[in-house]
């Protein structure tokens, strides 16, 4: 089964946002959020993830605000936040009032917040190499750089998309075909989208750091059950991120993949389909 023939697809207005999401099988919802990287959308992350999952769950996947045919423009003060409130209204707007989250990258910031502002719209987390998890106080790694950077500079192209999918996304770049990157560059050159780029480097590394969840003291009193997956050889988030979360989180499971990237469900999409559609059976409500 593949999502591209049985799935679904609209948009949602509300307020001044709209989202557009795909939606395949029927059960307990599971949102999908899709990482931040340009060009980036909702079935494009997920392509090998979203029959599986469907089999057991109502999987609804939508493009982020700022990202693929969902309305432009994230608060640069505060994108994780801006993000999970669209989110939230998205929610509202298809009237789904809890559900599973499972993000990856700038998804797994969103759920993530979402599930610090309104814990009882989360039933369970899945979070793969999730942005705002500051481990070291250091500098961005050179991946979250190349993302920060994409519209900066010389402005978007074929070559530094290549560059940051093959070499920063993924542990094993033949697994990332042309059409793929193709794909992605298109998407990232549209006008609304270079406009308004979703994300863009702060002014300031102390305004980075605000992004950070391990600051927050929500975190240690958030109950949700989560799943962290992370890989090992993850060149844009730190791994050491997830050993973080385990150690502040009270419901926090761990699991590390050898040999993978930022791209977990992707480069490990049957592990990663069998462990996640496991854990959220487990913390599905009655």
């Amino acid at each position: 089964m593949t999502a591209s023939s049985t799935s679904t697809a609209r948009t949602v207005a509300f307020g001044r946002r709209h989202v557009h999401f795909s939606e395949l099988g029927t059960g307990y919802p599971v949102i999908l959020l899709h990482g931040g990287g340009p060009g980036a959308s909702g079935m494009s992350n997920y392509a090998r993830n979203v029959g599986a999952l469907a089999g057991v769950f109502r999987v609804i996947v939508p493009d982020l605000q700022g990202y693929g045919r969902s309305s432009k423009g994230v608060d640069r003060q505060d994108p994780f936040g801006d993000v999970a409130g669209a989110m939230l209204g998205f929610m509202d707007a298809i009237d789904v009032p809890r559900a599973h989250l499972v993000g990856n990258s700038l998804g797994g910031a969103c759920a993530l917040r979402m599930a610090l502002d309104q814990p009882t719209r989360v039933s369970a987390l899945v979070l793969m190499g999730p942005g705002g998890v500051n481990t070291t106080r250091s500098l961005p790694t050179r991946g979250l750089n190349k993302l920060l950077g994409y519209y900066g500079g010389s402005g978007p192209s074929r070559e530094k998309l290549r560059e940051f999918i093959r070499e920063y996304l993924v542990f094993d770049a033949s697994q990332v075909p042309d059409s793929l990157i193709e794909q992605r560059y298109e998407a990232s050159i549209d006008p609304e989208v270079i406009a308004s780029p979703p994300l863009r480097r702060p002014a300031g590394i102390p305004r980075l750091r605000r992004w950070d969840f391990t600051r927050d003291p929500r975190l240690q009193a958030c109950h949700v059950p989560t799943l962290v997956l992370w890989g090992a050889d993850d060149r844009v988030n730190r791994p050491s991120g997830g050993e973080a979360l385990r150690r502040r989180m009270p419901r926090c499971d761990l699991h590390l993949f050898a040999r993978t990237g930022h791209w977990v469900q992707w480069e490990r999409a049957s592990e990663f389909n069998a462990i996640t559609a496991a854990f959220l059976g487990e913390h599905t409500p009655a």
